[in-house]
């Protein structure tokens, strides 16, 4: 066993730069997952700077001083965001507190439409029905007191808020100003020589960033499309319905899937199984595939070269491991994963 383990190792860590690509993937890894949450405002100015570099260099182009353009991106930045969450924040809270408002509603006509299944099909018994119905019920409890408890620590999420919102575009300033500084600082712990360590870096980086900013687009564009028409046909809660159905496609094939049941839910109890209920249905399933079939491939075809399965193994590992983080990261991470074992030297027989 020992000789077995001795000649796998040789056969695939005979070079040094194959240890040393292992070592800071370890040591990576383990630092997110012991720190992950103290290193969250990092991690978020990491992503936002990814996606405001190739503004300014666009403006850096146009002859504008480096930090000048660094500063009028960032200040952009904040205006806009600043600008959205005053905008959008009352639309979404207002509609999600009717929709609460409306969920004991829902949830009567749901219960009412499983009570007379057995009339309509035989085959279902009323004490199944009865347990599905319990079982609601004590889900519904335990979401309430959910809802109670986070609530209750929302004076410290509000803090923390805050707080973000300071440090992090400070972050994001200077690690668009001073990013050729810290890599070569960084650098310093790196070998000299050309390596594995270096090809992963160099083929993750482009994927990376360009994953992140055409993923961030594919939100706007998909919120966008999903929002018009469920305001043409003035469904409740469009604006809430839109914002998750853009969130949605953070999580490849599984977002798309579940964040069709509110939507679905939503048109039923407000129009019922008429044509109204078919024409949303209809011009929603049309977004999600144009967004599958056309937008997708626009955007990440040169970025995302792996198999369906695997990307929705890496959203599953990845999640359960770091929550949202995790997937949203979980296509990035596959990527390093995928770019590690191509860039790995080939063993020798």
């Amino acid at each position: 066993m020992i000789k077995v383990l001795r000649n796998w190792y040789k056969q695939h860590f005979s070079d040094p730069q194959a240890v040393i690509l292992t070592l800071m993937l370890i040591f990576g890894f383990a630092l997110i997952g012991f720190m992950g949450n103290v290193l969250t405002p990092v991690i978020a100015a990491v992503v936002i700077a990814y996606v405001l570099e190739g503004v300014v260099w666009r403006l850096c182009n146009l002859k504008i001083p480096h930090v000048l353009a660094v500063s009028m991106v960032v200040v952009g930045f904040v205006v806009t965001l600043l600008v959205l969450m005053l905008g959008l924040s009352p639309l979404i809270s207002k509609q999600m507190a009717q929709f609460f408002l409306e969920v004991p509603n829902m949830l009567a006509k749901g219960q009412s439409l499983l009570v007379s299944l057995p009339q309509n099909y035989p085959f279902i018994s009323e004490v199944q029905i009865e347990d599905i119905v319990l079982h609601i019920n004590s889900e519904i409890a335990s979401v309430g007191q959910l809802v109670v408890s986070q609530s209750l620590s929302s004076v410290v999420n509000l803090f923390t808020v805050l707080v973000y919102m300071v440090v992090v575009p400070l972050l994001v300033f200077f690690f668009l100003k001073d990013k050729r500084i810290i890599l070569k600082w960084l650098s310093r712990f790196l070998p000299k020589e050309d390596g594995l360590a270096t090809k992963v870096w160099t083929d993750v980086d482009k994927k990376i960033g360009s994953y992140i900013r055409g993923k961030l687009f594919e939100v706007v564009v998909v919120g966008i499309a999903t929002y018009i028409p469920l305001k043409i046909f003035d469904l409740q809660y469009a604006a809430l319905l839109s914002l998750f159905v853009g969130l949605s496609v953070i999580i490849p094939y599984v977002g798309a899937v579940a964040v069709t049941i509110p939507v679905a839910l939503v048109a039923y109890f407000q129009f019922g199984l008429g044509s109204d209920f078919l024409y949303i249905m209809l011009v929603y399933l049309t977004v999600q595939f144009l967004d599958g079939n056309v937008l997708v491939p626009l955007l990440f075809s040169e970025v995302v070269n792996m198999h369906p399965a695997a990307i929705i193994m890496s959203v599953l590992v990845f999640g359960g491991l770091w929550g949202v983080w995790g997937v949203f990261f979980a296509i990035p991470l596959a990527t390093l994963i995928q770019a590690v074992i191509n860039a790995w030297p080939e063993v020798k027989v």
